[in-house]
């Protein structure tokens, strides 16, 4: 039990679990980082067979199989979307997102719709989490792939927030459109590495969290064209040891609006927009990897006024808000599992 919470084991056995949505049949459907694969997953637990017609896929410590989105239309055409490391020239890979029709035993009509550029020589920091924005573009949450010289300059998407329709062309409205030597899929840029995305019920803004290096992770509001200075600043210091220069010593960057220290590990991120726990109405709930628990963030507008540990003592990968208003938690490792929370029923 956590607080006055129950805490239910939905299934097991999943092999380091990333991104799960739930199907409109009741289904979940789940990310599997790696091997690099794609399941169905029944409400009694049962772990379907892989689905077939993925792609190649890149699997190496953080690279393999991300994140997953349903179609705004999903009803009508099937589509899911899911982010995935593709391989490259040699040892490079990068981040890609592809789409297909779900079947019953596969994806049908896969083709990929962005492709992270340029292609890395290295197997961490590729972000993955896809997110719909209320007018139904696909936001792209990228990582900084270890390339930190690559971050500032915009003319790639190293460390971005990126927006695209769901064919991949790019929104007119995009805020870098038309700028010579800037890449016009980039909505924000300066990001270390994105855990999570949500967009405010109210206000329609993309709210974002992302790993910090040592210490420093963040949640910020992804604005337009904000700039939000990795590698120049950071709340945390290099693995190295090396001080970063805080965040306030460079006030044309936008800073976070909240920070956690220690290391949190933010991963995967909802509004709390049920019904079965009330006193969360509203709330932002975050997974941590390192911290192995769930957080309850209390808002007052756009600031962090209270924060609640539930301590769960596994590794959370992904938050989703369930048809019902329970809360569902994707566990990271090598028994992976789906977690139920709900007010306990004594």
């Amino acid at each position: 039990m956590v607080g006055v919470l129950d805490v239910e084991v939905l299934a097991s056995g999943l092999s380091f679990p990333w991104s799960l949505v739930v199907l409109p049949d009741d289904d979940f459907l789940v990310t599997e980082k790696a091997p690099g694969r794609l399941r169905r997953v029944a409400r009694d637990g049962v772990l379907g067979p892989p689905l077939t017609g993925l792609p190649s896929i890149y699997v190496a410590e953080n690279g393999g199989l991300l994140g997953l989105a349903l179609d705004p239309d999903y009803a009508d055409n099937r589509r899911v979307y899911f982010a995935f490391s593709e391989p490259g020239d040699g040892e490079k890979a990068g981040l890609s997102v592809g789409r297909g029709t779900l079947g019953p035993r596969r994806l049908a009509n896969v083709e990929t719709i962005f492709r992270q550029q340029p292609k890395v020589a290295d197997a961490r920091n590729f972000g993955g989490r896809l997110t719909f924005a209320p007018d139904g573009t696909l936001f792209v949450l990228t990582g900084d792939r270890f390339a930190h010289d690559l971050v500032q300059p915009r003319d790639n998407t190293i460390g971005v927030v990126a927006r695209i329709h769901t064919d991949g062309t790019i929104p007119a409205n995009n805020p870098f459109v038309g700028q010579q030597g800037i890449d016009p899929a980039i909505w924000s840029s300066g990001h270390r590495n994105l855990g999570g995305g949500a967009f405010h019920p109210e206000t329609g803004r993309l709210w974002v969290v992302e790993f910090g290096p040592w210490g420093g992770d963040e949640l910020n509001i992804a604005e337009p064209a904000r700039n939000f200075g990795w590698p120049l600043v950071s709340w945390g210091q290099d693995y190295s040891g090396k001080l970063i220069p805080d965040p306030p010593t460079q006030p044309h960057l936008t800073p976070s609006i909240f920070h956690w220290h220690p290391v949190f590990g933010p991963s995967g991120l909802v509004f709390y927009d049920g019904e079965l726990i009330p006193r969360w109405s509203g709330d932002l709930l975050v997974g941590g990897l390192t911290a192995q628990r769930l957080t309850r963030l209390t808002l007052r507008g756009e600031r962090v006024i209270a924060q609640e540990d539930m301590l769960l003592n596994e590794r959370i990968r992904d938050v989703v808000i369930d048809r019902d208003g329970a809360v569902l938690l994707l566990t990271d490792g090598p028994d992976g599992k789906i977690l139920r929370l709900a007010p306990s029923s004594e």
